[in-house]
């Protein structure tokens, strides 16, 4: 017998062991006493122990093959050279504020030649900085965001330059057009997945030391969910990634509570893209290079309170394209550099109609800046409902009208809201 076969039987019993301590069996049913696999994963120790994203998808894949069950990730720093790719039913919780998934620095290369839609494969003009596993984003200057980019993992190298990339690419990238890979990923990421949970991790990104652009949230984000139903997010922490802090698109009732997104490069609370029943609740966005919450198109039957949108760069919360009866309630809105709330322009069969605003602190918006109202409503926004806030600036602002209208609110109700420093309470001006 070969020592090879000798050590089959010591691994097998490994494996038993192994399952045994974890509490795995082979036993399914819908026993609401079932009991789920948990493990726990760090630098040093654990089940599971390793520093970069490799061993922290390696346990969630574990768990997931199991049907479910809970990953803890103990505090550390780990590097990202890819997404931490969610599965159905895993729960990874952390130790806010202590475990830390950190990105390796973004490069971008330009293609050396056109990648064509629907090819599982790039060439690039130089290929050293590019591994096996690494997440990249293709594009070009005729496509160069939005839904438009296509995110994949290099699953083989083929040649010097050129690699296997794990989906086709959605569109032409063409070298004429200036077509480039990033290393650049969400460093936690969700697509077609149910019933998961983030808790407790923070993400410190790479903002600061990339050659990447900045990616909006359809492709990308700090965390980002795509195509996703029944997700927690909670709390969380999204510092200084280049793009979004919290994006999900095309997704149902996801909840995202008590986290910290603070100093990305884009947009801070980004829920889009027919998204219906999110619950965004008791979050900092703070110091965003975009909005503090942006309210993407065709979402529907929200709820978003208690919430802090402060210090941004953009407006407080914007909200547009078909997003309608959604709660916007207890919201501090505070010191962001453009409006507190923008109805973005939209005709009336694509408008926000039906959106209820109360309770809210509305407070010293666009204070720097030409603008003329803490409230604007541009386009064809319907049964709009502004109850009890307080509205307005902190100095006196003669310059400044609460609510500006720049198209048509019908049935408009603004009641019992509290008007500080500014020159009229509502105004309609021309479109």
């Amino acid at each position: 017998m070969s020592n090879r076969s000798k050590q089959r039987p010591s691994r097998y019993l490994a494996l038993y062991f192994l399952m045994s301590i974890l509490g795995v069996s082979n036993a399914k049913g819908d026993d609401v006493n079932e009991q789920r696999s948990v493990i726990h994963i760090g630098p040093h120790e654990g089940d599971f122990h390793g520093n970069d994203h490799r061993v922290l998808q390696a346990a969630i894949d574990y768990i997931a093959g199991l049907g479910g069950g809970t990953v803890h990730i103990g505090s550390g720093r780990y590097a990202m050279r890819n997404s931490l790719t969610l599965r159905d039913n895993v729960h990874i919780i952390g130790t806010p504020g202590e475990t830390v998934l950190v990105p390796v620095n973004g490069i971008r290369v330009a293609l050396a030649k056109d990648g064509d839609a629907n090819q599982r494969e790039i060439t690039l003009a130089r290929s050293s900085e590019f591994h096996v596993g690494d997440g990249v984003i293709i594009s070009d200057n005729h496509y160069p965001s939005g839904f438009l980019v296509t995110n994949a993992t290099i699953t083989a190298k083929l040649g010097p330059t050129t690699f296997r990339i794990s989906r086709p690419l959605y569109l032409d990238y063409m070298v004429s057009r200036h077509a480039q890979a990033e290393l650049n990923f969400p460093i936690i990421g969700g697509w077609n997945i149910k019933n998961a949970t983030i808790e407790g991790i923070t993400i410190e990104g790479n903002r600061e030391r990339t050659e990447c652009k900045i990616r909006d949230g359809c492709r990308t984000g700090g965390i980002y969910l795509f195509e996703c139903e029944n997700v927690l997010i909670r709390h969380c922490t999204v510092r200084s990634y280049n793009g979004d802090g919290i994006s999900f698109q095309v997704s149902q009732q996801v909840t995202v509570e008590d986290c910290l997104v603070e100093k990305n490069a884009g947009l801070g609370l980004h829920p889009g893209s027919g998204s219906g029943h999110p619950v965004v609740r008791r979050n900092r966005s703070i110091n965003n290079g975009g909005d503090g919450l942006y309210v993407c198109w065709r979402v529907r039957h929200g709820l978003f309170e208690n919430n802090e949108l402060r210090d941004n760069l953009g407006v407080g919360i914007s909200i547009g394209h078909k997003d309608t009866d959604n709660l916007f309630r207890t919201n501090q809105v505070v010191a962001n550099a453009k409006a507190g709330v923008l109805f973005r322009k939209e005709s009336e069969a694509m408008g926000a109609h039906r959106n209820v605003f109360e309770d809210n602190i509305i407070l010293d918006n666009a204070a720097g800046t030409t603008d003329a109202a803490c409230i604007e409503i541009h386009g064809h926004h319907y049964d709009l409902i502004f109850r009890r806030n307080t509205i307005g600036y902190s100095k006196a602002r003669p310059d400044r009208q609460g609510v500006l209208i720049r198209g048509q609110a019908k049935n408009l109700q603004t009641d019992n809201n509290q008007w500080i420093n500014i020159a009229r309470n509502v105004v309609k001006w021309p479109e």
